[in-house]
Formats: C-alpha cells, structure tokens, sequence
C-alpha cells in the first residue's frame, strides 16, 4: 500500500512540473501558434500543461482523501475506491481540456449533451445500472474488499476481493465444503443485482471483525448440568482467550430441553475468517473432556446415550461370544413352561427352520439337583423344532444366579 501511494506521489509530481512549465511557457512565449487556428485557446505547451493539471489535481485529490479516511480509522482500500472516481473525473475533465484547446468546446458539449441523452435512455440497461450502483457503493461503501457478506437471496457468502465499474469478484466461502472458510473459487455479481439484493456484511469494521457463534453439545437428564457447563465454558474460554481479551465479552449458555435430554448451547465471540477453525478447537476440547467425566453422558436418539449404547455394544458382543459356545443339548431335557402357542405361527417358524436353519439358539437354565432345564428365551423356536422332529438344539446354558446372603438378627 505504500508503494502505490509513493508511485501516485511521484506521478502527482512529475505532472505538477509539466503543468508549470507548460502553463509556464504559453504564457510566456506569446507568438506560439493557437490549436485549431485562430479559434483555438491553447498551444501545444499550454495543453499539455492542463492536461498535466487535471492528472496532477486527481492524483492529489485521491492521496488526500486516502490520508483523510486514513486519520478516521478506516482502512486503505477505502481510499483506492473513492481515488478511483476521481481519475473517472480527471479523465472527463481531459477531454473537455482538449477540445477547449482547439476551440472546439461548443462542438464537444453539443455531442456530449447527445451522448447524454442517449445514455439516459440507455440508463435501464444493466451496464449502466451496475455502474450506477459502483458509484454508489464507492460512495457509501457499504461494503469494501476484505470484508465478509452474504447474498441470501442467491445463497452466496464470500469475500470481496475487488469491487470493479461491472462486477464484485467474491471469494466464495464454503459451497465445495461444509463449512464457512474461503474455498479459493472467485465468483462475479453484476453489480446492477446489487440495486436488487440484501447483503448481509459480517465485516463491517475489518479490524475488529467478531461474529456471535454456537457449539451445541447433548446430553442426558441424568448428567452432572453444573460440570457440563464448566467443561464447555473453560472450553471456550481457552480457545478464544484473545478475542474475550479483545472484545470483553465473555462466553455464556444458553439451554433447552428435548425428548432426549439437554441442549446446551454455548455461545461465544469469535473471528468472521476463523469460524470454522474455532469451532473445531472448542469441539475437540469440550469431547476431550467429556471423556474424561464419568458424570457426563452425551445424549444419543433413540439409543438415549452414548454410554448406554456402549453398554449395549458390550452387551451384544458378549452374545455373540456365548452365541460361539452354544451347546448341543437333548430336546426332550428342556421344559417349555410357556404355551399354548398358535398353531399357524409355530408352522410358519418350523418351515423357515427348515429352509434356514435355526439361526439363534435358544437361551436355558439348568434347574437345581436334576439334570432338565428350562427354557429363558425361545420358547417358539424350540417347539417349532419339535415340530420337525429334532432330537437335540442349540442352547446357551446359564447359570443358575447364586442365592443372597442371610443375615440373621441377633
């Protein structure tokens, strides 16, 4: 940013110095022949020193704006906005020189009120209206490069990388990834959409750009709710330690219940650009954590928790194990308690035996002082294969639980 404004100061410069000595010497030099014959106003010398002028003068209004907006805290591409209006003007102001030099202004304002005409019935066009809103936003500067908006209505959300007469160039965030972080895809807005649009900016002041975000974490009804809090609040706290420093503002929670337990929401200011990035630290350290504390329980649909589902995780594994150690035991040692069953669905479960084989063995326990056992689980199946005339089955054997302790009163 410095070297451009060295290289204006030094163009302001060297065009001050033609616009003396040209100026200089028309004035001087009184035989010089006019531009254009006797009507013309300037000689070459005398041109040369307006045109010269004008450039110098746009170049020197657009530095001191620059060091204005600068003193006011606003930031240096401001400047290069409202700068570049002013080289449109310098170059306007070029021509109107050039034909007051040859004598010719009459002429040139009689054309260009045509041309006027013509651009304002052209003035409903798309160009012209992008235009338009360039200058406008230029003006206004609701938004400049750098900053981070949203299109809602065209789904859009980038960053400006440059706001041109036709077209803002976004930088598109997210669209290839779930996630608000710049993706490096450039895209164009016509500037007259932007007459059409909300934007939504989340950058107004770029050098404090802070958004309000969320983490939300479930858990059970039968969690610890205050040690929850405390995980996720020191969470957040370690993580975005430098903007609480920056904005003095805290992290806090919010909450609501479900039909699975709690939604604790823990809200938090951070970086427009590191949304995505803080998000995952505050994530990753908040799950750290929870593994660690027994007294936190992540609530899970339709499983209800995280723990629960381990414990049937555990559960199913042990019988599968027990499943792989079934043993062959005589049909006729095992007593069905249960019945009658329906005739037709015990048909139905023979012959998908048959076809199939028993897929699960039945569940038993060994009765106390005798040799039989009775049936736990697959009271239907074991009859259905009696149906076919099986002389042993597949069963896992439990064991009798052993009986509680007496404690006599004395």
């Amino acid at each position: 940013m410095e070297r451009r404004r060295s290289r204006t100061l030094v163009i302001v410069g060297i065009c001050l110095l033609i616009a003396v000595v040209g100026l200089g010497i028309d004035y001087a030099v009184s035989g010089l022949p006019r531009l254009g014959g006797e009507g013309g106003k300037l000689s070459w010398p005398g041109l040369i020193g307006v045109m010269a002028g004008v450039l110098a003068t746009s170049g020197l209004l657009s530095l001191a704006t620059g060091f204005v907006l600068m003193r006011r805290g606003r930031p240096a591409v401001e400047g290069q906005m409202v700068g570049r209006l002013y080289w449109l003007v310098g170059f306007v102001a070029l021509l109107v020189s050039i034909a007051y030099g040859f004598g010719v202004l009459g002429t040139f304002a009689t054309a260009f009120s045509l041309f006027g005409g013509m651009l304002l019935g052209w003035s409903l066009q798309a160009p012209v209206s992008g235009f338009a809103a360039w200058i406008l936003v230029s003006l206004k500067r609701p938004f400049r490069p750098g900053d981070r908006v949203q299109f809602p209505t065209l789904g859009l959300t980038g960053d400006i990388k440059d706001i041109g007469p036709m077209y803002t160039v976004l930088n598109q965030v997210g669209g290839s990834i779930a996630s608000e972080e710049a993706v490096g895809r450039y895209i164009l807005v016509p500037n007259a959409m932007l007459f059409h649009q909300v934007v939504i900016n989340y950058t107004v002041t770029q050098e404090a750009a802070y958004m309000l975000d969320e983490v939300v974490v479930r858990i059970t009804y039968d969690s610890d709710w205050r040690k929850a809090e405390q995980v996720l609040l020191e969470a957040a706290r370690m993580v975005t330690a430098d903007v609480i420093e920056a904005t003095n503002t805290t992290p806090y929670i919010r909450a609501d219940n479900y039909d699975y337990g709690v939604y604790l929401r823990l809200r938090y200011r951070t970086r427009v650009k590191d949304r995505a990035e803080t998000s995952y630290k505050i994530n990753k350290q908040i799950f750290e954590e929870i593994q660690k504390t027994p007294t936190i329980d992540i609530a899970i649909p339709y499983v209800y928790s995280f723990r629960a589902g381990q414990d049937r995780k555990d559960e199913s594994a042990r019988d599968r194990e027990e499943a792989g150690t079934a043993m062959e035991i005589d049909v006729a040692k095992i007593d069905n308690l249960r019945g009658p069953f329906d005739e037709n669905d015990v048909e139905q479960l023979s012959h998908s035996i048959r076809n199939e084989g028993l897929l699960q063995p039945v569940v038993v326990m060994k009765k106390a002082h005798s040799d039989r056992y009775e049936v736990l689980a697959g009271h239907m199946r074991l009859e259905a294969c009696k149906k076919l005339g099986w002389q042993k089955i597949p069963a896992i054997v439990r064991e009798l639980p052993a009986p509680l302790p007496i404690h006599r009163q004395t």
